[in-house]
């Protein structure tokens, strides 16, 4: 069984190569697709399109940010001047000064800050290249350690307001042939004395107007009636578990089930008859938002 996972997480890895040392940092939150952002030196450009890919085939979903860093051992190997990028700078200031004389000639600073112009010596980029995946390897085996166990968590949290609505609902069943009967009862009394005082005994008989007060009464029952609400909700925080229990991916199914059972409890609130009742489904939205902010995060 796939572990549930969430999208956030935190790894970082580092590996010393001759002369160098490459290092790792991923950080990841909550997104709707995969979104990579990379940030790395010039000169391990060359392997970015390979760290995409790892990131790609390693996770499915987050906002992941890559940061990759070189440390180069400069007592192993010196920085040092490219005398060809100099010569290019230095035809590139004539050029400049021969069209304005008047601008001031390049510092040293200047110079020593132009791209290219020190070349830091060391291990080649592209001998870094399998320092740079391995280290990426590790740091992606850590992220997605920190994920699982941010999804395990997250996984418990959503399994005890399962517990919580699961309560609710049988709560309400239970209390539901009371409401019911109180409410039938309190309107039967209002319907009884509303229709026999206004209602001349020559237009109705007393056999009619109970006619209708039981109809009324009937139809009252039926609109507040909550049985397949609470079935439906059952249904769905039993789907919510087999999900859980299942594991893997379930970002995406579980959002849509809270979709369901927010819907359920809303119609329940609609038709709320007593304080209890208004109660409890205040309670069931606040259990389903809670487990909607959490699936927010899960993988």
């Amino acid at each position: 069984m796939a572990e549930i996972a969430s999208m956030t997480g935190f790894a970082d890895a580092a590996q010393a190569a001759e002369g160098a040392t490459v290092s790792v940092e991923l950080r990841s939150v909550n997104a709707r697709f995969l979104e990579i952002a990379l940030r790395i030196p010039e000169e391990l450009r060359l392997a970015e399109g390979r760290v995409r890919e790892r990131i790609g085939a390693a996770l499915s979903r987050g906002k992941i940010e890559c940061r990759v860093a070189l440390s180069r051992d400069t007592a192993a190997s010196g920085p040092r001047l490219d005398a060809r990028a100099l010569e290019q700078l230095s035809a590139l200031s004539r050029e400049v000064r021969a069209a304005m004389p008047d601008a001031p000639a390049l510092g040293i600073g200047d110079v020593l800050r132009w791209p290219g112009i020190v070349d830091a010596g060391g291990v080649s980029g592209e001998a870094l290249l399998e320092p740079l995946l391995a280290t990426l390897d590790r740091a992606l085996s850590g992220l997605r350690e920190s994920r699982r166990r941010e999804g395990a968590a997250l996984a418990g949290a959503l399994l005890e307001r399962c517990d919580g609505i699961a309560a609710i609902t049988l709560r309400l069943r239970e209390a539901a042939p009371r409401i019911l009967a109180d409410l039938e009862r309190r309107t039967q009394e209002r319907l009884a004395q509303t229709l026999g005082a206004a209602i001349s005994p020559s237009l109705l008989s007393r056999e009619e107007i109970a006619e209708r007060i039981r109809q009324e009464v009937t139809l009252l029952g039926l609109r507040a009636d909550i049985a397949e609400e609470l079935d439906r909700l059952g249904a769905h925080v039993a789907e919510v578990r087999r999900i859980l229990a299942q594991g893997g991916g379930v970002g995406r199914r579980l959002d849509f089930l809270l979709q369901e059972l927010n819907r359920e409890s809303n119609t329940v609130a609609s038709k709320a008859s007593a304080i209890d009742m208004t109660q409890a489904a205040v309670e069931l939205k606040l259990l389903i938002e809670q487990m909607r902010e959490q699936v927010q995060n899960l993988e």
